[in-house]
């Protein structure tokens, strides 16, 4: 997706227009970037809104109007402390799934002096496929997805992830799904926004690394099926996860 800076009802219009196309295509899943809403901004006058803002209150219509899950990434407000980047999953019924609040905060764009982190994951299930949500820079950190791999066959990445650092984020997806034997979806935007420039690279990698499909750095809607059974037979086959060994301090 290619945000619109600080344009919330431009890019709620994309997002209803894309959900549209998702439907028609027999999507079950959808899935939008990292505060795809205003762009990644530190500008929480911007960014902030409640549980029942415009934002979420979106995410939950089109998942309602369009009867598929929906995932998207916005800016959570609170009573006390400061807002959270977070990533709401709502079911197709409408009804929210999880809130997953981002963990790792990159001080090198200041963002943990703009929000409070998360600490913990939040997995949830869409339909029979145990999945988890996780944003941007928590890519970078193989622990957090360990420690939820038991309970996942999908894992899925929100990102507004710079282009200078592209070639990361293709190397780590891959890596994330080889090491817990799942498949990652990874959703980054395109286009240019406080000062930064996204190429996208968004892509959904298999069980075995290997890359079902990839969108390139234009706006695009990117499909392809998530099989939990592959999961369920790269895990029996392959049983690494098995040999794992506690946490170690030295």
């Amino acid at each position: 997706m290619d945000i619109a800076w600080h344009d919330k009802p431009a890019n709620h219009a994309k997002a209803r227009c894309l959900a549209a196309q998702a439907q028609e295509a027999g999507a079950e899943l959808l899935v939008m970037p990292e505060m795809f809403s205003t762009g990644f901004s530190m500008d929480v006058s911007i960014t902030a809104e409640p549980i029942d803002g415009p934002t979420p209150e979106l995410l939950r219509a089109l998942a309602r109007e369009m009867s598929m899950a929906i995932i998207g990434g916005f800016v959570l407000s609170r009573g006390t402390g400061r807002p959270q980047n977070v990533a709401l999953a709502v079911g197709r019924d409408g009804r929210d799934l999880a809130l997953y609040r981002k963990i790792h905060l990159i001080a090198l764009l200041d963002e943990n002096r703009s929000y409070d982190a998360g600490v913990s994951p939040e997995p949830f299930h869409i339909g029979k496929v145990g999945t988890a949500c996780f944003i941007c820079y928590d890519l970078r950190f193989p622990e957090l997805f360990r420690a939820v791999a038991d309970r996942c066959a999908l894992m899925v990445i929100i990102a507004s992830w710079p282009f200078e650092r592209q070639g990361h984020w293709d190397v780590l997806l891959k890596a994330r799904a080889v090491e817990n034997q799942c498949y990652v979806l990874g959703v980054n935007r395109v286009g240019q926004g406080g000062g930064h420039v996204f190429t996208g690279g968004s892509a959904i990698i298999d069980p075995l690394g290997r890359v079902i499909t990839h969108a390139g750095e234009v706006e695009t809607l990117m499909l392809a099926d998530i099989d939990p059974a592959e999961v369920h037979r790269v895990r029996t086959e392959m049983p690494f996860l098995r040999d794992r060994k506690p946490p170690m301090s030295f």
